[in-house]
């Protein structure tokens, strides 16, 4: 393009000659006296015969195997890299890049080629419209171990308010856990919301838009009158908003491994950028408001909340075993000596668990998450240790219980006695008479006077605890004592074996 402005240049301003031209710029006079006479500002150059030294011999049998792939569905079609690897074992000694451009070239002669760019509607949702959710990986540290932690996203579509609070899984307990914290955290809820299609919240999808979604799922969104919308398969743009958040919580928050003591400490901090980011970053189609700013106008068309938060829990049955514990996502928790032997249900939480028998809770746990670990809650199995209480000191449930200091202090110095594992077993069943506090207050007073018994303290408790007295007896008034006042007097018995009524003079 430059040698021919230079050659127009010279000609038609410095009047120069084509000899003269040519000589100067070191080109053909037929190239000067092309560009002189056509007029053309812009040359290229296309080569249309194209020499194929290694491929040429094969050219025919590649479009054999093309033509073949043309009948079959386009997941069985050999992509270009296969075919390269047929021909070599034909005896195709080229490169790849040489298949792969004549297979492009001639797929796009056929009309097979796709579109390399797809094109989007630009969407527009009213205020209290829409939600979108969607999960995404990140690498922290807590406590000291690197730790994959899954964080549950929310994007409020109108606003961009954002959402974003962290498990360690993504099972169902958690996707409801989650939905019960942003709705809190947004003071209200959307009318719809839009998700992929997660297993955990999806059971089956049907033709088009239709779904059917997890039984408690549908309980979440029933309980806090929302619509739940799954997207096309694969169609992730369906909730651009949340996808393009992810990268923006990944490359703002997480741009280096953050440590944190536990998942409670990442989530308050999760929280706290949360805020943050709306109170800073403008909106993106409203610039000259903040993201808060425009959630104020949305939170009032918000659907209000309900008075207490959904009991977002996944349940299932099980028997409790002779040891008195209840296997759950491989781990094993303790419940009340009642449920021996019966079926409870196991109320999953995101962070607990809870064992339920008609209605009753018979063992309460924060959730392990590892795996192959017991759980035992002591007090749990204090029934049976009053039957048998010399499994005190070797019983799993007793090794590492954290009593007080005071009750501690009492069970290492009855240890050395003959009978100072049943002393303390009754200083023990007092707890569910008297209370902790108290127990352990009188496990003090007998340190304190040196006189350390499971009597002593059991009596210090009952003077504490005075029985209240009976209320007087009221006698009716039709008995005869009660018109006749009590007189000492011996002569009584002798008028009555004379035959005299009682109560005569």
């Amino acid at each position: 393009m430059e040698i021919i402005k230079d050659i127009r240049i010279a000609h038609f301003v410095e009047g120069k000659g084509i000899r003269e031209i040519a000589r100067d710029f070191n080109v053909s006079r037929n190239t000067v006296r092309t560009v002189i006479r056509t007029g053309i500002v812009d040359q290229s150059y296309c080569r249309l015969d194209k020499h194929r030294p290694k491929l040429g011999a094969f050219v025919e049998r590649l479009v054999e195997l093309l033509r073949e792939d043309e009948s079959k569905p386009l997941k069985h079609r050999r992509r270009a890299q296969i075919l390269f690897e047929q021909l070599q074992r034909e005896g195709y000694a080229g490169g790849y890049d040489a298949i792969r451009r004549y297979v492009g070239a001639w797929k796009k002669e056929q009309g097979q080629v796709k579109l390399t760019s797809k094109v989007f509607i630009p969407l527009e949702y009213d205020p209290g419209d829409a939600f979108q959710f969607d999960w995404s990986y990140e690498q922290v540290e807590l406590g000291g171990v690197p730790v994959e932690v899954k964080i549950a996203q929310f994007r409020l579509c109108h606003s961009r308010k954002l959402f974003c609070v962290a498990y360690t899984r993504e099972s169902l307990e958690m996707v409801l856990d989650a939905h019960v914290r942003a709705f809190e955290f947004f003071g209200g809820i959307c009318r719809r919301g839009i998700y992929d299609n997660l297993k955990t919240v999806v059971t089956k999808v049907l033709m088009g838009k239709d779904r059917v979604f997890n039984r408690r799922f549908q309980n979440l969104a029933s309980y806090y009158l929302f619509e739940p919308v799954a997207c096309t398969p694969a169609a992730g743009w369906e909730k651009g908003q949340v996808e393009n958040q992810v990268g923006l919580v990944r490359h703002r928050f997480f741009a280096t491994r953050r440590r944190f003591s536990n998942l409670e400490e990442l989530n308050d901090w999760l929280a706290d950028e949360c805020r943050h980011q709306a109170a800073v970053a403008k909106h993106l189609e409203l610039k000259d408001q903040t993201i808060d700013q425009v959630f104020a106008d949305e939170q009032e068309k918000l659907i209000a909340l309900p008075v207490s938060p959904f009991d977002g829990y996944q349940g299932t049955t099980a028997r409790v075993s002779s040891q008195l514990l209840v296997s759950f996502d491989r781990n094993r928790y303790s419940v009340n000596a009642m449920a021996a032997g019966k079926v409870v249900e196991v109320r999953a939480y995101a962070n607990r668990i809870i064992m339920v028998m008609n209605d009753t809770t018979v063992g309460i746990h924060k959730r392990h998450m590892g795996r192959d670990r017991v759980i035992y809650d002591p007090w749990h199995y204090l029934a049976v240790l009053e039957q048998k209480p010399g499994a005190l000191r070797n019983g799993a449930p007793f090794k590492r219980w954290d009593l007080p200091a005071a009750m501690q202090e009492v069970r290492t110095l009855l240890e050395t006695r003959p009978d100072g594992d049943r002393q303390f077993v009754a200083i023990l069943a007092a707890v569910k008479r008297y209370g902790l506090d108290d127990v352990t207050a009188a496990c003090g007073r007998a340190l304190a006077d040196k006189t350390v018994s499971g009597d002593l303290i059991l009596a210090l408790l009952s003077r504490q605890h005075d029985e209240p007295q009976p209320a007087p007896v009221q006698l009716s008034q039709q008995l005869p004592l009660l018109a006749m006042i009590p007189v000492v007097d011996c002569n009584r018995y002798d008028r009555l074996l004379r035959g005299g009524v009682y109560g005569t003079a």
